[in-house]
């Protein structure tokens, strides 16, 4: 985290893997900055959340499949993410370790082992 922020941390952490990984978007993100959640049914030591003043969003999407309410204002916000990929704004952290799917459990071992730094890239 430290060589690609200057020490400082993310402006934002967008978490879809939950569970102990919400605390390494406590760790990796800068004071005051923002984490996002879409996996919150886990129990979480909240310290550094408020040590480094954070904003944590939790978001459920399945909310509008399940109860057929909101959808499209979920849309909306799939669309305006697309935007900001599309311009830049949002870059995915990926490993600089490829992994062939064959070697799939190596790569979650890999992942597990908490050397990556982003999400571990699987090819065919």
């Amino acid at each position: 985290m430290a060589q690609y922020t200057d020490g400082c941390g993310f402006d934002l952490v967008f978490d879809t893997v939950g569970n102990d990984n919400l605390q390494n978007a406590f760790k990796a993100v800068k004071l005051n900055g923002t984490v996002i959640s879409t996996v919150s049914l886990s129990q979480q030591d909240l310290t550094l959340l408020h040590a480094k003043g954070l904003t944590l969003h939790l978001v459920y999407m399945l909310i509008p499949l399940l109860t057929g309410s909101d959808r499209p204002y979920h849309g909306q916000i799939l669309s305006k993410i697309a935007n900001l990929v599309d311009e830049g704004q949002i870059r995915p952290l990926i490993d600089d370790r490829v992994f062939p799917l064959t070697e799939v459990a190596a790569a979650h071992t890999y992942l597990e082992s908490g050397k990556a730094m982003g999400k571990i890239v699987l090819t065919s």
